[in-house]
């Protein structure tokens, strides 16, 4: 066959096209950046308006509760590696000690990132902007006396804080104290001033 000896070249500024086109597309996991946020704001939209569409407190508090557990599911296990590189769980060894475990994605021989700036944007602000707004509705709910939400609210709070510390030690390092790794970047800013 004469086409066994034909090679693929590219003409012109092709390659320069490819690359054009992958630092535009800068969401390589959309999917994934979807479920990261999905879960979450709708955990929210539910608490916020599910008085408004129905009376049962029961099915209210199941729906959020479901919400927030496969918000925590597909953060803890897809998005995190997925969107950022980072993963964390907990081992137990046979001498049934338990040891927790955090791991950040190492940088490739290239020095090129895996994960893109917007997915990285999309990870950590939805990470630590939710369990704060979780925090309001539980004071909210403090004040205002609801104690059959505050079960709910608190739920949110520690779903969703779990990840928030565990992608937190992943980020800066399992071996690093974070108090002296928050007191070391407050002494910086100090400084600078």
């Amino acid at each position: 066959d004469s086409n066994d000896d034909i090679e693929d070249v590219s003409l012109f500024d092709a390659d320069d096209n490819i690359s054009r086109r992958s630092k535009k597309s800068k969401i390589r996991h959309p999917v994934a950046s979807f479920f990261h946020l999905f879960f979450r704001v709708s955990a929210i939209v539910v608490y916020l308006l599910c008085e408004l569409l129905t009376s049962s407190f029961i099915a209210c508090m199941v729906t959020i509760i479901l919400l927030l557990s496969c918000d925590f599911w597909a953060v803890k296990n897809v998005t995190g590696r997925l969107m950022v590189g980072l993963r964390w769980w907990n081992q137990v060894d046979d001498d049934g000690k338990s040891h927790w475990v955090f791991e950040a994605r190492k940088v490739s021989a290239q020095g090129s990132k895996t994960s893109s700036e917007a997915e990285s944007r999309i990870f950590w602000l939805g990470l630590i902007t939710c369990p704060m707004i979780w925090v309001i509705f539980a004071f909210s709910a403090l004040f205002s006396f609801k104690v059959k939400w505050l079960a709910v609210v608190v739920m949110g709070v520690v779903l969703q804080g779990a990840n928030l510390y565990g992608y937190i030690r992943c980020k800066v390092g399992s071996r690093k104290n974070l108090t002296s790794m928050a007191t070391s970047y407050l002494g910086k800013q100090f400084l600078r001033q």
